[in-house]
């Protein structure tokens, strides 16, 4: 990279070692090359002037031109402070008022902070542009701490856009204020700009329609007008998606070339066994998902497949079929689950699918006995056990398969790369087959995104006999009624979910409102009647484990708990989910948690519970959650409405690369282009060797696309 661009930001005219700390905690920001890429995130329009008389209170901002006609100096409570006093004392000095007038009128401009500056700068009979926010204050208008300006001083600060830069109270404190950091972009725009390198090759350019690099970062931060922003935000938008998806897709192509799958033509007796046995039809969508899972086990190449699926669409039938395919062809086959829970009630279910087929299948957790390990590594190792469920047990390294030939990833966003690498190492001279599942509902641009380098499948279809969740929101006003309906409930032989909030940060004040909540409705359900179990984080896993099993078991018909019940708990029985301050939890939190109901033959209900203080946005997520049962459709929408970690001018957390401009809530048009675009040149070129390509293979090199590439041993 080159000299500029690398350049300490404290050496930056305006900054210092104080202020370079400041950037770099705050912001982020080290190096000149991290200031010109960090965009403004909104932009003011400053090109028109208004006559004082039209100023008027509900203005966002005005600019004005106006001449300075008096200015008052105020002491403690609001005493004039005479100006010939020599010296003024400004330490005494409380407030500046500074009376301004254009031909249509006056109006003040007033100032706590820099008051004797602004106070020598702004003498009677001078002429500044005065630009803030309006305000009436008793029968006059003023603006509190204006930007002031000299009319037509400094050429590149002064477009009619100007742009407002993620900011913070310790920047602003600091002395850093939006007019500082315009200050800063155009010195440090200055420096760079004539060693800016263009990052994407001639024809890129020429068929997307781009601006160059240079042109983009000159009018993103100092627009010349609104359309050299529109060409200058496109063009970098399009930049960091289209190298983030050539990242991901190249990786994809690597493997998908390279990479040998164990090839397995057949589908073997065993799967038809269960198939035919099954009690009901599988739904067009499980129908689809196993005819693509199907092509990539006889393709020769090494599948690695992300299935998503609503709650209860029926993932662990596809996963067990799958599976079977394996076995079918002499090969082993895995299961892994995040949580000792999960794994047990997959182990109990696929007991029963695999009670007409010949395969054997073992179960293997923290809590599997020395005995029953010894008997399970064997099973392993002689290949006579088929199938293993598991959870990270399946991990440690005397865990040895004869021929695994298919891993199955149960809520992959739970397993951290390295593990899954592990796994696959398992495997024999060639890598299994990978299946990722996931209960989370991923807005499709997310997907291509985190899991940009796996082909998607999707189970849009609900199996027969699952009725929809009615769902309701309710005030504490309406708690009565709700104990009602919940006895009404359980008389009919019903069981209730009452989960609480439990956000790390305030766990001691959750606790106790939970155990609150745990004692007000112990006196609500007395025993004999009825039998309250709890189950939360700080509990023994004995504990945890007594207590789920006396709900599951039927022996309680109420538990109440935190969200630990949010992934995989299966209890039939279980119609009422009532869900307190549900105004705590985010969209696709409280989805899952719904989900955990419906799953019998009897009408279901889920009762958010809200708190008297409840924001505007919380209660649109409410409204959402009562209007659809569509996973999908809140998952896009949570995006929309708190981003991927896409707050205001913020960078987006827990994606491969970070995004400085662009949003996967708001571009997910672009992205799509974008990927399609990057495969097209993948296709034509899967190394980037072409002499055109040279500025793509500089550009993903550099650290901030080092996605771990897990591709060798995937």
């Amino acid at each position: 990279m080159a000299k500029e661009l690398d350049t300490s930001i404290q050496y930056l005219s305006g900054v210092g070692p104080k202020r370079a700390e400041l950037l770099k905690r705050e912001l982020g920001i080290e190096t000149l090359s991290d200031l010109i890429h960090l965009y403004p995130f909104r932009y003011i329009d400053r090109s028109g002037i208004l006559p004082i008389a039209q100023v008027a209170p509900d203005l966002a901002y005005v600019q004005l031109q106006a001449r300075v006609v008096s200015r008052t100096l105020y002491g403690p409570s609001s005493s004039i402070v005479s100006q010939e006093s020599n010296p003024i004392h400004w330490g005494a000095i409380k407030r500046l008022s500074v009376i301004v007038e254009d031909a249509s009128g006056q109006m003040e401009m007033v100032f706590f902070k820099g008051i004797r500056w602004n106070f020598q700068r702004l003498a009677p009979g001078s002429t500044f542009l005065f630009f803030g926010k309006p305000q009436a204050f008793g029968n006059r208008m003023n603006i509190v701490h204006p930007e002031v300006d000299v009319p037509q001083e400094g050429a590149m600060s002064q477009g009619a856009l100007t742009g407002v830069y993620p900011s913070t109270e310790k920047l602003k404190t600091g002395g850093i204020t939006g007019k500082v950091m315009c200050k800063l972009q155009s010195a440090a725009l200055a420096l760079c700009l004539p060693e800016i390198q263009e990052t994407l090759p001639e024809y890129v350019l020429r068929d997307r329609g781009l601006v160059t690099l240079p042109y983009a970062l000159k009018n993103i931060h100092f627009p010349k007008d609104s359309y050299a922003l529109q060409k200058a935000t496109y063009r970098l938008k399009f930049e960091e998606l289209f190298f983030l998806q050539l990242s991901l897709l190249k990786q994809k192509y690597i493997r998908s070339r390279g990479e040998r799958g164990i090839p397995m033509p057949r589908v073997g007796a065993d799967f038809h066994a269960c198939y035919n046995a099954l009690p009901y039809a599988l739904t067009g969508a499980q129908q689809r998902v196993i005819k693509e899972i199907r092509g990539d086990l006889m393709s020769g190449r090494q599948m690695n497949r992300l299935l998503q699926g609503d709650v209860g669409s029926g993932k662990t039938m596809v996963a067990v079929l799958s599976c079977l395919i394996a076995i079918g062809n002499g090969f082993q086959a895995c299961i892994m689950a995040p949580t000792e829970v999960l794994a047990q009630q997959h182990y109990a279910n696929i007991q029963k699918y695999l009670a007409p087929t010949s395969v054997q299948c073992a179960l293997l957790t923290g809590s599997t006995t020395q005995r029953e390990r010894r008997g399970i590594h064997a099973g392993l190792e002689d290949g006579s056990i088929g199938l293993i469920v598991g959870t990270h047990a399946l991990l440690e390294d005397n865990v040895v398969f004869r021929n695994l030939g298919l891993a199955v990833i149960d809520e992959q966003h739970r397993f951290g790369v390295d593990q899954r690498a592990k796994l696959w190492a398992k495997g024999p001279a060639i890598s299994p087959h990978i299946l990722v599942m996931t209960a989370t509902p991923i807005p499709r641009t997310l997907a291509m995104t985190l899991y940009g380098d796996l082909d998607v499948s999707v189970i849009d279809e609900m199996p027969p006999g699952r009725k929809p969740v009615q769902t309701m929101c309710i005030g504490q006003n309406r708690r009565a009624a709700m104990y009602k309906f919940m006895r009404d409930e359980i008389a009919r032989g019903r069981q209730v979910f009452v989960v609480f909030p439990l956000i790390f940060e305030s766990e001691k004040m959750d606790l106790k409102n939970l155990e609150m909540g745990y004692e007000e409705i112990v006196r609500a359900f007395p025993l004999p009647d009825y039998k309250v179990a709890i189950v939360h984080g700080q509990q023994s896993s004995e504990e945890k484990n007594f207590n789920m099993s006396a709900f599951v078991a039927g022996r309680a018909q109420i538990l109440v708990s935190t969200t630990v019940i949010e992934v995989g708990v299966d209890v039939p029985n279980a119609s009422v989910m009532v869900i307190e301050s549900a105004q705590r939890f985010g969209l696709s939190q409280l989805h899952q948690l719904r989900g955990r109901v419906g799953r019998g033959a009897e009408k279901s209900y889920c009762i958010l519970v809200k708190d008297v203080k409840t924001s505007k946005e919380a209660q649109q997520r409410l409204d959402l959650m009562c209007a659809t049962e569509d996973g999908f459709e809140i998952a896009e929408q949570d995006m929309k409405m708190r981003g991927p970690g896409d707050l205001e001018g913020t960078q987006q957390s827990g994606l491969p690369i970070s995004l400085n401009i662009a949003s996967l809530a708001k571009d997910g048009q672009l992205l799509s282009e974008a990927r399609v675009y990057a495969g097209q040149i993948l296709e034509a070129d899967p190394t980037l060797k072409a002499p055109q390509n040279a500025p793509l293979v500089r550009e993903l090199r550099k650290d901030k696309y080092e996605i771990k590439d897990y591709s060798k041993i995937s």
